[in-house]
């Protein structure tokens, strides 16, 4: 056993809430913002499709700067890094509080998207060197509950601090926890070992990779308000991606030291797994985007409403997925994930079916069903992915599928906005062919209303068609989930896979 397996901080349980809370803290980040889009893009003068830049530009950063966190590991420290990166995510927080165009705020949250990369895996790699190696699986299980727990607050808490304080305040939070954090660790872990390596980095994959992620995520944000091809910078931004990326797969298929190591996609369980796991996480992505989004804009609820809409969806998971940390290894990953797939393919038939008297209950209902597919998600897909790798590449499978899974949740978030604005605007185009002063169930009304008739029935046809559009994105999201079911079961079966 080496030495920093050996290390045991002072007080054991105040090091393990410390690393917990530093995890939380960016989980929280990644949702807490999704209740506050309207407030924001309102409070910036800009549309509710420009406001999506907010969670957009955090994930994508924070995918970039996932290949990184390996190597700056090794040259600065663990815990070194950890503490560095919470110190740079307050600060990022408060500029994001501060912003006053939204230019500012874009920035700064990519900035903090960045810096937050290694939270994630860092406080993994923490636990798992201060827990026991017999207690390692309550390591991962810890940092699981904290994943769920995110999801459960960031709604309720988003939209507590946007309606009763103002939007800034999403970030101002960040400030204490960050402080706590930072104190409680060096002082508990000031002591771990750390020998520095000097490694090289793989500079040319790392720039290729960011530039053709970066300039991609632009022409699809972008894409819809300046018409698409018919724009020569999206032609031409695409065209920039399209080369930046497929150097990038020829260099890092070539390169010995790769920052990306895509040579995992050999191995079947790998391939596949990082397909659905990326796939499944986009679409629920979608929904915790989407959802607040309608019921704030369409609905006439308040930031914390849609909050506690959406929050239950976490309930369940609090739950079971300590049940399932204990006892799933007796079960088959590929039924577990099959009925997470099922599960969440139901809940958004379920919304499928919603119409604009839609009451609160049924929607936090749905969201807590929904809460058995998400229990079901994480744990197994992981477990396949991994299942048949063994020594550093499990490493390396890790960063690398969740670095795609990042990438996949913000593309989705840019795609999922526009699908949902564009056919709102066919609808629309649609219903309002209908009023027309030569369609005689509505002559009279428009002769005696005039233009005050005529603005109450755009503003009915603008919701309906947003619940037109609505009904369409979750029909669709039903039938990916469904389709994943049976590629699962393309992998192989986890004693075939150890085998």
């Amino acid at each position: 056993m080496s030495e920093q397996q050996q290390f045991r901080p002072a007080n054991m349980a105040l090091c393990v809430f410390a690393i917990s809370l530093g995890v939380f803290m960016q989980v929280l980040d990644s949702t807490i913002a999704n209740v506050s889009l309207p407030t924001i893009a309102g409070n910036m003068g800009v549309s509710l499709s420009q406001g999506t830049w907010v969670i957009t530009s955090f994930t994508v950063c924070n995918a970039i700067g996932l290949p990184i966190t390996a190597w700056l590991s090794r040259r600065v420290g663990e815990v070194h890094l950890y503490v560095g990166a919470l110190v740079l995510f307050s600060l990022m927080s408060f500029l994001c509080g501060v912003s006053q165009s939204m230019g500012e705020l874009v920035l700064f949250r990519a900035l903090q998207g960045l810096v937050a990369a290694p939270l994630f895996p860092m406080s993994q790699v923490l636990l798992m060197s201060i827990f026991p190696k017999e207690k390692r699986h309550m390591a991962l299980a810890l940092v699981s509950m904290v994943a769920v727990v995110g999801p459960i607050l960031g709604p309720i808490l988003g939209g507590w601090l946007t309606y009763d304080y103002s939007w800034p305040w999403i970030f101002f939070i960040n400030l204490p926890i960050g402080a706590f954090t930072v104190m409680v660790v060096l002082k508990q872990l000031k002591e771990r070992p750390h020998k520095p390596e000097k490694v090289k980095l793989d500079v040319m994959g790392l720039a290729t990779m960011a530039l053709g992620v970066g300039v991609l995520q632009v022409v699809l944000d972008k894409g819809n308000d300046l018409d698409w091809f018919a724009n020569s910078w999206i032609v031409a931004g695409s065209i920039f991606a399209v080369i930046m990326l497929t150097f990038m797969v020829i260099w890092e298929l070539t390169d010995d030291n790769p920052i990306i190591n895509l040579r995992l996609f050999k191995n079947r369980n790998f391939c596949i797994g990082t397909i659905l796991l990326t796939l499944g996480y986009a679409g629920f992505f979608s929904i915790n985007l989407i959802l607040p989004q309608w019921l704030q804009s369409q609905m006439g609820y308040t930031a914390l409403w849609a909050g506690l809409a959406c929050a239950p969806m976490g309930v369940l998971p609090l739950f079971l997925t300590p049940v399932l940390g204990r006892f799933g290894h007796k079960m088959d990953m590929r039924m577990l994930a099959a009925g997470s797939f099922l599960v969440m393919g139901l809940s958004c038939y379920a919304r499928a079916q919603f119409n604009s008297e839609v009451d609160f209950g049924s929607i936090a209902m749905v969201q807590l069903f929904m809460g058995i597919g998400i229990s079901l998600f994480f744990m197994p897909i992981t477990t396949i992915l991994l299942s048949d790798l063994s020594g550093p590449e499990i490493a390396d499978a890790a960063s690398l599928s969740t670095f795609i899974r990042t990438i996949g949740a913000s593309f989705a978030s840019s795609l999922t906005t526009w699908y949902w604005s564009h056919d709102a605007s066919l609808h629309h185009s649609v219903l309002a062919e209908h009023i027309s002063s030569y369609n005689p169930l509505v002559a009279g009304d428009i002769q005696q209303g005039g233009l005050s008739f005529l603005e109450r029935i755009n503003g009915t046809i603008t919701s309906q068609s947003f619940m037109m559009s609505t009904i369409d994105l979750f029909t669709l999201l039903m039938g990916m989930f469904v389709l994943l079911v049976p590629l699962i079961f393309l992998t192989k079966n986890m004693a075939a896979a150890r085998a």
